[in-house]
């Protein structure tokens, strides 16, 4: 028996960050979820995640807690 050819991968291309993508990446963080950000820039979730971290730039949407103030004792 012959076997069946294996289908070719596509070569993996790497394609340099730009300061577009980098302005785009800073303005969508922690405002948009880690997927749309990703296919705004047509990158992977992965090497979006990875800049990011590389920039130390949070992805994280929670809303963040304030500090209660504390009331004057009059």
């Amino acid at each position: 028996m012959a076997k069946k050819a294996k289908p070719q991968k596509k070569p993996r291309t790497k394609r340099s960050w730009t300061d577009d993508d980098l302005s785009i990446l800073k303005k969508m963080a922690g405002k948009e979820p880690l997927a749309k950000i990703a296919a705004a820039l047509k990158r992977t979730p992965g090497a979006t995640r990875n800049r990011a971290t590389m920039d130390s730039i949070s992805l994280s949407t929670r809303l963040k807690k304030r500090a209660k103030a504390t009331k004057k004792a009059s």
